[in-house]
């Protein structure tokens, strides 16, 4: 089957299935994981390097209970060549362990610290792919074999902090002791999102298993090109200067001294940061439970950025990562209104956009290790046209429609509830469509409508008005007014035909 003819069967399958959600292989652009459940983890982390990896494990305390945590790994990195530091992601849980009998009295489904004690493993103990080989298996490793080998529907995340050569040891050794149907099935459940790469193994990755799904800006081994990826917009403001537009109040020493530090033993173990705050947290903030499903398809966006599918130079196939056309208008970046009322263009604003909402959220979980239930703030509750489960909503219009979605939303603590539904223009793009055009009509209404203008928006020489089909997201943020304002989201996703 041809391209064109693969494309064409696909839209129309999109256009003609009442609500359904599109599915493809994981190394297709426009496949969507389906699965039900909390997203598995697995987190590889060079922690000791600096404080930022430490900053970045206190906030994944504090979203334990909206994910799996199968294995905490500490590894090295081009910053840590010859040692981990295990003992120090085993402080960390042990101020966990600390708060989580108040956490409990917020939400359910809050780990033990025992639990996440025994998660805790070393991988390779030095640097890179000289450490890797037959014989060589860490207990990090085997961890990872372990988690991918349990028999779970779910995919399972591994987020790459630091160096990502315990897991070239892990794939080395399943490729050496299964056979090519059983390594296929076990690479098949993998989902990557490396911080750039702070060793050789992750090219070595990508270039041996070229059908993993892998999220990544390559890079040497080094910080010369950090600036560049679309994590720093979790804090660069200061030290990259790349999040012009940005709020840097909400990522200072001074505000996270307010709202982190000083509350509770949990607050206690997060350090100051030396060059910027958290730039491992971009990695499993999409992974979290706020409504925006983003961890289904990285094209989508959501609190850890958003990625195009495509072929960077120098790499062997295409990957989850920065780039695109811009003579198509297609491409990783967003563009954003920034705090000075001006139009920002670039990968970090697919961060940065939601920086007061992460920030707002992270504040109010800190404050549930310490407060009782009634003296802090809690996120609403979503639904659009009565959709209860925080799926995306999937409808089917022509150009020139108009239709209609009614939200409802409610607050566990009685807050007053603010309203504001939104095109997210750059989100979805897939080869087998185009991005469609939305007017929204009533942003700031419980009930809205909305008008599709166009299956597919122009490209900068106005070409592919006529592309057939197209894709819009709109979002819809429902935030409270309680102290940290909160917000929940939902996702409407519309297929727009010509």
């Amino acid at each position: 089957m041809t391209s064109l003819a693969r494309a064409c069967l696909r839209a129309l399958w999109l256009l003609t299935l009442p609500g359904a959600i599109f599915a493809a292989q994981p190394g297709d652009a426009d496949f969507v994981d389906e699965f039900a459940g909390k997203p598995r983890l697995v987190v590889l982390t060079d922690i000791g390097n600096e404080p930022d990896d430490q900053m970045s494990m206190v906030r994944l305390m504090l979203y334990s209970n909206e994910l799996d945590i199968e294995a905490l790994v500490a590894t090295t990195s081009t910053w840590q060549r010859d040692r981990v530091r295990p003992d120090m992601i085993a402080k960390v849980v042990a101020a966990y362990g600390e708060v989580q009998p108040n956490l409990l009295k917020h939400a359910e489904g809050w780990p033990k610290a025992e639990q996440l004690q025994a998660k805790i493993s070393s991988g390779q103990p030095a640097f890179g792919m000289a450490a890797v080989g037959r014989n060589k298996l860490s207990t990090g490793a085997k961890a990872i074999l372990a988690a991918a080998d349990r028999a779970d529907p779910r995919p399972l995340w591994i987020t790459v902090w630091g160096g990502a050569n315990t897991l070239a040891q892990a794939l080395m050794t399943a490729r050496l002791t299964r056979s090519p149907q059983q390594l296929a099935a076990l690479i098949t459940k993998l989902r990557v999102y490396s911080v750039s790469d702070q060793d050789d193994a992750g090219p070595w990755i990508r270039r041996e298993f070229p059908t993993l799904h892998y999220i990544v800006r390559p890079t040497q081994p080094d910080s010369h090109e950090y600036m560049y990826a679309t994590w720093t917009g979790i804090s660069g403001d200061v030290f990259y200067k790349n999040c012009e537009g940005a709020d840097a109040t909400l990522v200072t020493n001074e505000w996270l001294d307010r709202n982190i530090r000083s509350k509770g033993p949990l607050g206690a173990a997060y350090p100051k940061f030396e060059y910027i705050m958290e730039g491992d947290t971009p990695s499993f903030l999409n992974l979290v439970g706020n409504g925006l499903e983003a961890y289904r398809n990285p094209g989508w966006g959501g609190w850890g950025g958003r990625y195009l599918r495509f072929l960077p130079s120098g790499e062997s196939r295409p990957l989850w990562t920065q780039g695109g056309d811009a003579d198509s208008r297609i491409t990783s970046r967003d563009e954003v209104t920034g705090v000075d009322g001006r139009s920002h263009v670039s990968d970090q604003a697919t961060v940065w956009r939601w920086r007061e909402a992460f920030q707002n959220d992270f504040a109010a979980r800190m404050d549930w290790t310490v407060k009782e239930f009634n003296a802090a703030n809690h996120a609403p509750t979503v639904v659009v046209d009565q959709g209860r489960s925080p799926w995306p909503i999937h409808l089917q219009v022509r150009a020139g429609d108009t239709f209609e979605l009614a939200a409802e939303a409610s607050d566990p603590d009685g807050n007053a509830l603010q309203f504001r539904w939104f095109h997210y223009a750059e989100a979805g793009h897939a080869p087998a469509w185009g991005l469609a055009g939305l007017e929204i009509l009533e942003p700031g209404a419980s009930r809205t409508r909305i008008r599709a203008t166009v299956a597919c928006r122009p490209d900068w020489m106005n070409h592919n008005a006529n592309c057939g089909s197209g894709i819009a997201h709109i979002i819809l943020a429902v935030t409270d007014n309680g102290t940290p304002r909160l917000t929940a989201y939902r996702r409407i996703i519309v297929a727009v035909a010509q």
